[in-house]
C-alpha cells in the first residue's frame, strides 16, 4: 500500500467517466475545488487521462485520479497507461477495477504494485462483501463498494444499506488502515446522507450529479450532506 497519501474521511468522490473532457471537465474541476476548499471536505476527481495535467494547473484542494492503468513498465507496451506517465501528469492516483473496465485479480495485483512503485494512490472497486475482502488482500489505499446492479441506475433500499457495516467489517477485518467507499445509486443529497450516517468512509456520485437538472448546484448539496451527516453521526464538524 502506498502510505504517501493522506486523505481525511468522509470525503467524496465524483467520476465524470466520459461525460465530461476539456474545458467542461476543467470547470467541473475548478468547482470541485472551491467546494472542497469551503466545506472542508475531501474530493476525488477521477479525470481522463487527457485532462489530467490541465487539471493539475488549476486546481490545489482536489485529488486528481486517473480512471485506469495497465501494469506496465517504461518501454514497450503502446498504447498502455503507464503510472509514472500519470503521475507526472499531476494524479494522485488511479480508479481501478470499476464494473465498466474490470481487470482479473491477479493483473489487478500487479497494477496496485505498480502504482505503489509510482507514487500513486489506488482505489479499487468491489462488487460485494466477498470480492471486498479480496481485493483487500491485495492492500489498496481505498475500496469502493459498489452493486453493479446500482450504477448509473439504480436507487439504494435498505438491503444495501444494511450491507455497509457488513462490508465495513470484512474489510476492515483484513487491513484496518484501508478506506472503504460506498457508491453506486446516490441519486441526490439524501442518500448521501444516508450513507455516511451509516458509517461509509466516503461516497460518491457519477450519474446523480450529471443527470441532475443543475449539476453544480447538486454537487454543493452532496458536499454539504456529508457533512451533516458526519456531524450527527460524531457530534463533529468539519466546516
Amino acid at each position: 500500500m502506498y502510505k504517501g497519501f493522506e486523505i481525511k474521511k468522509p470525503f467524496f468522490e465524483f467520476g465524470p467517466k466520459v461525460y465530461l473532457y476539456g474545458d467542461n471537465s476543467v470547470d467541473m474541476a475548478v468547482y470541485a475545488d472551491k467546494l472542497s476548499e469551503k466545506y472542508e471536505v475531501d474530493i476525488i476527481f477521477s479525470a481522463q487521462y487527457t485532462d489530467i495535467e490541465r487539471i493539475s494547473k488549476k486546481t490545489k484542494n482536489i485529488k486528481i485520479f486517473a480512471q485506469h492503468m495497465d501494469p506496465i513498465c517504461s518501454g514497450r507496451g503502446i498504447g498502455g497507461v503507464l503510472a509514472e506517465a500519470l503521475k507526472y501528469s499531476g494524479a494522485k492516483g488511479v480508479l481501478l477495477n470499476h464494473a465498466e473496465r474490470q481487470v482479473s485479480l491477479s493483473v489487478l495485483n500487479a497494477t496496485i504494485k505498480r502504482a505503489d512503485e509510482a507514487g500513486l494512490a489506488t482505489l479499487v472497486c468491489a462488487g460485494s462483501i466477498e470480492e471486498s475482502a479480496a481485493v483487500a488482500c491485495l492492500k489498496p489505499n481505498i475500496i469502493i463498494a459498489e452493486s453493479p446492479e446500482l450504477i448509473g441506475v439504480g436507487k439504494r433500499d435498505e438491503k444495501d444499506m444494511d450491507e455497509i457495516a457488513g462490508i465495513n467489517s470484512a474489510v476492515k477485518n483484513i487491513d484496518k488502515d484501508i478506506l472503504v467507499l460506498h457508491g453506486a445509486g446516490i441519486s441526490d443529497e439524501n442518500d448521501v446522507y444516508r450513507i455516511i450516517l451509516a458509517g461509509a468512509d466516503a461516497t460518491g456520485s457519477t450519474s446523480g450529479i450529471i443527470n441532475a437538472a443543475d449539476p453544480k448546484q447538486m454537487f454543493q448539496n452532496m458536499i454539504i450532506a456529508v457533512n451533516e451527516a458526519y456531524h450527527e453521526r460524531t457530534g463533529k464538524r468539519r466546516a
